[in-house]
């Protein structure tokens, strides 16, 4: 099946657009998104709200041989190695992207105490855009604010693809908030959202994924060991 990784990077402006404007290809790269990063619950209209120079890159690999070499030969691969990434095994999959419909929507199970990532991908619907953010940043909140994320942030292309990624100290913590299960005012956001997006959805095509961490490198805002329990690799 291969492995999929998750990188975060401040990159220079030129480059960082170019690879927003044409997503970089490489032998062993399966599928990638290039997207600019986002402060979650930010203003709409912010700078917090699209940084170009802050990349957010999902990927897909044959295996990790073709990671290696991408981050070692490629003039950026050789950009992305500066920053932070994770490498992951596929878990599920809930929903379809097209570039990626060939994942089972079950791989392997998981454990509900081990830490789990979790990526969301979505192309838009753009005259559904009110409504997402009016159901979506109160969820952006939640999930950055709650006490079992040691990592949590969006992303986006313009003008259609959007993002979200976070790190969760075990999937028991990341069920309970997609369920509402937790206790106070804001504990049934995600579901009420979901709920809201069943009845008449905002996205063209949705998916989000369940990954097992594999190996964390490098740093990311001064800070480094950001999955739990997950030795930095080299």
């Amino acid at each position: 099946m291969g492995m999929h990784s998750f990188h975060l990077v401040r990159a220079p402006l030129g480059q960082a657009a170019g690879a927003l404007l044409r997503a970089p290809s490489a032998p062993g790269l399966r599928h990638i998104e290039v997207l600019a990063g986002m402060e979650l619950g930010a203003p709409v209209v912010s700078p917090r709200r699209m940084r170009v120079r802050h990349l957010a890159v999902f990927a897909e690999w044959a295996d990790e041989d073709a990671l290696a070499a991408f981050l070692t030969e490629r003039p950026f691969g050789r950009t992305l190695a500066e920053g932070w990434h994770v490498r992951l095994a596929f878990l599920r999959r809930w929903g379809t992207l097209s570039e990626l419909a060939h994942l089972p929507e079950t791989a392997a199970r998981t454990d509900p105490a081990e830490p789990v990532v979790a990526v969301t991908v979505a192309r838009m619907r753009l005259p559904e855009l009110p409504r997402f953010l009016h159901w979506g940043r109160p969820v952006e909140r939640q999930v950055r604010d709650h006490p079992e994320t040691t990592l949590a942030l969006a992303a986006m292309r313009p003008v259609r693809t959007v993002a979200t990624f976070s790190v969760w100290t075990s999937a028991r913590a990341m069920t309970g908030m997609v369920f509402g299960r937790g206790e106070g005012p804001t504990a049934r956001l995600h579901h009420e959202a979901m709920a809201e997006r069943d009845r008449r959805d905002f996205h063209r095509e949705f998916t989000t994924m369940r990954f097992r961490p594999l190996s964390e490198h490098g740093a990311w805002d001064g800070r480094s060991a950001i999955v739990p329990g997950l030795r930095p690799g080299a």
